[in-house]
């Protein structure tokens, strides 16, 4: 297989030069060729968005950086799956679309530059209802239903939908492996509609306070594992998902067959996550032997009716925690994206049961280990009409921070709940739950079936 590297189509790791053509080049050299590896060297190769194709490897030498450009002029229109819902939204920076046999691989780092697209984020979000800037209203008009569109809250209303870092849609045998990945302008590393996946010993930091900058969204995808991943991010650390609502339905790509093991993730809204975008099956899920301390809550799943989605076949064990709000919840009154809250999505009343109805079965959970939870023990919030059903939680122990100020109500992001005070372990409308071997610590009342 040909080897090349960026010099050899004109590029400079000076820092300032502008890397997007030599990269384009170098790509389609080993494309036509039937593929090949490309090494990038030490220094700062600055450039606009890189597309990769089949039966190539990206090699990032230990001090080389990939520099993104952050100019969202610069990341023209591609089709994918934005928040849950398929539409048109910015080119990822790193990006393969119907592609096999593909490898990212070295010590090196790739830097997205985001706090150019966060503070932009940030100002739109309080200034703007609707697109304004040239790339917003061109989004629009490729998207024509978007006001009718869900969203999680990360800008879908004025159709400032920011690039994913790493996005891989329709790939199939892809290597994500040892490499740094830093400042992403929204999710980090974004595996959609593809099947056999290693993530191996990457290390992903975005700032706590970076919104949307989830660390690993594994979308729709199956035969995933997450092995020895290291993550810190201002969002869901390690998350599944398979689409939102009506168009996660009418798609319905399943996510199963994941494992994640001997990973480690701190400062991000949850550890092991499940959700909010629901829609497709998910099953076969397994996540072991990580520290998630640090973390909001360590184990998450969460999801609303009009997600829609079937959660089945989940083991989580031997997790390890510690200063978290909360280290299980299990939440389906979950409320970002939604303003309302004396909206039926969150009637305390049953509602009727139609395909956007989400489902939650069969989970396992044990070996939880968890001190100083700060606004509970746990929490898992079924739907009247449809309970969390086959529960199990074992062998784990659980202790509160009792002089911590932060509230119950701060388990997980809700509406509809009745308040509670005591950061007892809260259980409602999971009829059958079995608890074995759970030693709870701190709380005045161990469990809340409220």
């Amino acid at each position: 297989m040909k080897q090349i590297s960026l010099e050899d189509f004109g590029g400079k790791n000076d820092g300032a030069f502008d890397n997007t053509d030599a990269f384009s080049k170098a790509f389609t050299e080993l494309a036509q060729n039937g593929g090949g590896t490309l090494t990038v060297h030490a220094g700062v190769w600055c450039t606009g968005p890189v597309t990769l194709f089949s039966n190539t490897t990206l090699v990032l030498e230990e001090g080389a950086e990939l520099s993104f450009i952050p100019n969202p002029e610069r990341y023209t229109p591609v089709y994918t799956r934005w928040e849950g819902v398929e539409c048109y939204a910015m080119h990822p920076l790193i990006y393969a679309s119907g592609q096999k046999n593909v490898k990212i691989t070295g010590k090196g780092l790739v830097n997205g530059n985001g706090e150019t697209w966060w503070k932009l984020r940030n100002e739109k979000k309080k200034t703007q209802t609707e697109p304004t800037a040239p790339y917003e209203i061109a989004l629009a008009k490729l998207n024509p239903n978007y006001k009718n569109q869900p969203g999680g809250g990360g800008g879908r209303e004025f159709q400032f939908l920011r690039p994913s870092f790493i996005e891989f849609i329709n790939c199939e045998n892809v290597i994500l492996e040892g490499i740094t990945i830093k400042n992403s302008p929204f999710w980090t590393v974004h595996p959609l509609y593809t099947k056999n996946l290693l993530l191996k010993d990457l290390c992903i930091e975005n700032p706590k306070d970076a919104p949307n900058t989830d660390g690993i969204d594994i979308d729709s995808s199956e035969d995933v594992k997450v092995l020895g991943c290291k993550v810190s991010v201002g969002d869901d650390g390690i998350c599944i998902k398979s689409g939102s609502g009506a168009d996660g339905i009418r798609v319905n790509k399943p996510t199963r067959n994941v494992e994640i093991r001997d990973c480690k993730v701190q400062w991000s809204h949850g550890g092991i996550v499940i959700g909010s975008e629901t829609a497709a099956p998910i099953s076969h899920i397994v996540a072991e032997n990580c520290d998630l301390s640090g973390t909001d809550r360590g184990i998450r799943i969460k999801s609303r009716r009009g997600r829609g989605g079937d959660i089945s076949d989940v083991q989580l064990k031997n997790l390890d925690m510690s200063d978290t709000l909360c280290p299980i919840a299990i939440n389906m009154y979950y409320k970002c994206g939604e303003k309302d809250p004396t909206s039926p999505l969150f009637s305390l009343d049953a509602q009727p049961v139609t395909a956007e109805t989400p489902r939650i079965h069969d989970i396992t959970i044990s070996g939880i280990k968890a001190t100083g939870c700060k606004a509970s023990a746990g929490f898992i919030v079924g739907l009247p009409e449809s309970p969390i059903t086959g529960l199990r939680i074992s062998d784990c122990v659980l202790s509160t921070d009792e002089s911590s100020t932060e509230s119950p109500m701060d388990s997980d992001m809700f509406f509809g709940l009745p308040e509670v005070t005591v950061k007892s372990f809260r259980v409602r409308n999971t009829p059958d739950a079995k608890f074995e071997n759970v030693t709870i610590t701190g709380p005045k009342e161990t469990f809340i079936y409220n």
